[in-house]
């Protein structure tokens, strides 16, 4: 399933919200189409746990029976989980996201030494600048106000990063970014090993998503809260 790209992931929902008879509310003008929207569309490569889907619809049944319908016409590989109703002001998802959290594991016979040093050396940096590409531009970019959480655990990366449209932080621009540290000696090695990794190896990274996060505080105060807890059960 990872390597089902966003728009095909689009195409598979409309016609599973469709067989299961959801009242989905269809768009005005000559040609009409599902009011559907995704959080933050997922990367081809990348598996996860917490993607979000916005719909609009006319009517409803209850969660449940609504999770019933929707999980007889997924494929392997795609569950829905949850089904919950927004308040009538709330923005779509698209627009609130504002972190994710990511779990980054490497394949058995890929070790990395002293990864849990590297990661604390790494985050002890003032400003951790990439030069970061696009279409049209190239600029380098300080990843540091954008990674939210850092840490090492039996191999295993976490990671909490911005997400959004204001903010926009990938794991493989921090793992690419990890990789530089090689002129410390504390962390040559390691670093090493993850650049072999990020540039010969990267079908040896396995990245995962487990859950996008909404901003519900306010200023320079962020408060994180998983989307799914802005909606509620509809009994």
């Amino acid at each position: 399933m990872k390597f089902v790209g966003h728009l095909d992931m689009m195409r598979y929902f409309q016609k599973a919200i469709r067989r299961a008879g959801i009242d989905i509310a269809y768009s005005a003008g000559y040609s009409p189409h599902q009011i559907m929207s995704f959080a933050s569309p997922l990367g081809v490569g990348l598996t996860s746990d917490g993607e979000y889907l916005d719909i609009e619809v006319n009517s409803s049944k209850t969660s449940e029976e609504s999770i019933a319908a929707l999980n007889r016409e997924m494929a392997e590989g795609v569950e829905v989980v949850s089904y919950r109703k927004l308040p009538e002001d709330a923005k779509n998802a698209m627009s609130v996201v504002a972190a994710a959290d990511y779990r980054i594991s490497f394949s058995e016979e890929v070790a990395i030494p002293s990864l849990e040093q590297l990661t604390e050396r790494f985050m002890m940096q003032k400003e951790i600048l990439i030069t970061k590409k696009t279409k049209k531009s190239e600029g380098v970019v300080d990843l540091k106000p954008m990674i939210y959480g850092l840490r090492a655990k039996n191999d295993t990366l976490f990671m909490r990063l911005a997400t959004g449209s204001a903010a926009n932080c990938k794991p493989i621009h921090v793992l690419e970014a990890m990789a530089e540290m090689k002129g410390q000696e504390e962390t040559r090695e390691a670093a090493a090993a993850l650049e072999k990794l990020v540039v010969r190896t990267p079908y040896a990274i396995c990245i995962h998503r487990l859950q996008i996060y909404g901003n519900t505080g306010s200023g320079d105060a962020p408060v994180f809260t998983a989307l799914e807890d802005l909606g509620e059960e509809i009994v």
